[in-house]
């Protein structure tokens, strides 16, 4: 009976703040929308995940759509943030490509829910807040790097912003493999990445020209 009592007597646990609440469901659905994606998830599931009552997701996001872009945007300005600040520290631009590299890297490798996220194709996702958009982004900060260099080695400025797209996309297309692959080694990707990348502009043409195809006979 005295046990019973001090269990009775025992303070309740107490219940989360609404910024705590909010915080748990961003974490559940982040989780839930990596794993599903956008379309295989759902507000009953984020509830029941969460161990609250679909009100409680209502009330703090308006339904799934308002979850979504919470997660989206934070992931996007998480990634934007490193991949700019790799860019910001200026430097030789090899170097620049490493960092950048490396900043694309570390992030998959501490955010990989959040990453999954952003390379999937949703249809909810803002023209501002897809991957591919925040690559363009990110490239035009590239260019120009590119242009100064180009304007050093004697080659065509004008196309420095394509190269750009070419280069980000190039370090973002390995860090989408790198996700599931792991593998080799996440300095050993980087390294490899700018093996390719930083060869392959010192070795450019100054009017690059298609190898014409032989004749047929």
């Amino acid at each position: 009976m005295r046990a019973v009592a001090a269990d009775n007597r025992r303070t309740p646990r107490s219940r989360m703040t609404a910024s705590e609440r909010r915080e748990q469901l961003l974490t559940v659905s982040r989780g839930l929308f990596a794993e599903r994606g956008f379309e295989g998830t759902s507000v009953e599931e984020i509830a029941a995940r969460a161990a609250v009552s679909k009100p409680v997701v209502y009330e703090h996001f308006g339904g799934k759509e308002g979850v979504y872009a919470v997660v989206v945007d934070r992931e996007v300005q998480g990634l934007t943030g490193a991949l700019t600040g790799a860019l910001a520290e200026g430097g030789h631009p090899k170097v620049m490509v490493e960092r950048t590299a490396l900043a694309l890297l570390d992030y998959i490798e501490a955010h990989e829910d959040g990453f999954r996220i952003l390379v999937r194709d949703s249809p909810v996702a803002q023209a501002t807040g897809t991957f591919s958009s925040l690559i363009g982004d990110v490239a035009t900060q590239v260019e120009h790097i590119l242009v100064a260099q180009f304007k050093e080695n004697g080659l065509e400025p004008r196309v420095a912003p394509l190269y750009a797209q070419m280069l980000v996309g190039m370090i973002a297309l390995t860090g989408q493999y790198w996700l599931d692959a792991r593998s080799p080694r996440k300095a050993e990707v980087a390294a490899h990445l700018v093996n390719l990348a930083w060869n392959g502009l010192k070795g450019m043409e100054k009017k690059p020209v298609l190898t014409k195809p032989r004749p047929r006979e």
